[in-house]
């Protein structure tokens, strides 16, 4: 679902490679032909284009810079029935979402129903040990030093998947997998990526309301940010209108994995949105009208990643930082099996950037990631 320090310190790595599948490339014209004849529609429709050339099965984009926006798809959203791509495609979004449970852990902490300085503890006493020790600020920028149950060697979860896609998970199951191993640092020590920090924030938000959490993140959320196409979804099919995802999922082969149970990424990586909603949730966020300005300047608030990435590369409550030709860009990237999702703005959300393809990390060719850094490249900077 999600990518270390190192992955994350450059676009090249984000964006991975395209799918080793014998795909036809099929380019899609953009959303109403109008997009693609904006001026740069071209030639980003070229960029995108040259991923699915590489091998990824389809592609959206969308380029917006302050008014102006430009949605552009590519390849196929069905391998199977040739179905095309088109701008509106619902994705998996992964570790995209934790950029929306940041936000709904930030209002919570300003409207008093928590506090970023209480410990893991206090809302679930005996799930982590040294859990007094740990606060919530501290799992929100990944300071914590809890082990991750995804990405830090530990296997059970793609053993179980592979076993069986439709296996559920509870969040504590999640929880107990990273805490039988040794933290990897003492916490606000150092930074290490956390999935595991992310589902303990989901349990804490819930036993702070009362409410599950994707109740809370209809209401407080995607309904005040103005989304269409955004769901958190657990079970193991997409609702709708999608596009499949093709990964091997611990196979030798790449194969169709779109139904798969998504408990095993919870608050950590289950939500599904399309490139319009991600835009449009970036915008309100950074823009202001999902978090008071104290709130917001928190989550703005960074620390160095560490783990081999350059200085410039830095976390802050459910959003990093990566330098870009002409400036730094704010968002967070995303890896899910079949999926893979990358969001870039402009501090203030003036300029963005959001890149989707239905292909995951585990079938991918080095050169597509060259590909996709062209495209990103000159999507957000005009380059």
């Amino acid at each position: 679902m999600d990518r270390s320090a190192t992955r994350l310190a450059t676009i090249a790595t984000v964006a991975c490679a395209a799918l080793a599948v014998a795909v036809p490339a099929a380019s899609a014209k953009a959303h109403d032909g109008a997009a693609a004849k904006a001026p740069g529609g071209e030639r980003l429709q070229r960029r995108l284009d040259a991923v699915v050339a590489a091998g990824a099965p389809g592609a959206v984009a969308l380029v917006r810079d302050h008014g102006r926006t430009v949605r552009l798809a590519g390849g196929y959203a069905d391998t199977r029935t040739k179905d095309r791509m088109r701008p509106s495609d619902r994705f998996r979004v992964g570790s995209v979402t934790k950029t929306f449970v940041a936000t709904l852990v930030l209002q919570l902490a300003g409207e008093g129903r928590l506090s970023l300085d209480d410990t893991v503890e206090r809302w679930v006493p005996g799930e982590v040990p040294n859990g007094a020790a740990i606060t919530v600020r501290q799992l929100l920028t990944m300071t914590s030093g809890i082990y991750d149950y995804l990405n830090d060697g530990d296997d059970t979860v793609l053993r179980r998947e592979v076993a069986n896609p439709a296996v559920r998970w509870a969040p504590a199951d999640l929880v107990a997998i990273a805490t039988a191993h040794a933290p990897r640092f003492a916490p606000a020590t150092s930074w290490s990526y956390s999935n595991t920090g992310y589902i303990v924030l989901g349990q804490i938000a819930e036993k702070a309301t009362g409410q599950p959490v994707g109740d809370l993140l209809r209401a407080r959320v995607f309904g005040p940010a103005g989304l269409r196409a955004t769901t958190f979804e657990t079970g193991p099919r997409i609702a709708g209108r999608h596009a499949h995802g093709y990964d091997t999922l611990g196979s030798k082969s790449v194969r169709d994995v779109s139904v798969i149970d998504q408990t095993w990424a919870w608050t950590a990586g289950a939500i599904v949105s399309n490139t319009d909603d991600l835009a449009r949730f970036y915008r309100a966020l950074l823009g202001g009208r999902m978090l008071r300005p104290d709130l917001l300047r928190t989550m703005q608030t960074t620390v160095p990643m560490g783990g081999g990435a350059p200085p410039a590369y830095a976390y802050g409550a459910g959003l990093f930082t990566q330098p870009m030709g002409c400036g730094t860009a704010w968002g967070h990237n995303g890896s899910t099996p079949g999926y893979l999702a990358d969001v870039y703005n402009s501090r203030t959300g003036g300029r963005q950037v959001v890149v989707l393809v239905n292909g995951g990390e585990g079938a991918i060719p080095s050169h597509a990631g060259e590909a996709m850094q062209r495209l990103v490249a000159a999507a957000y900077c005009g380059a």
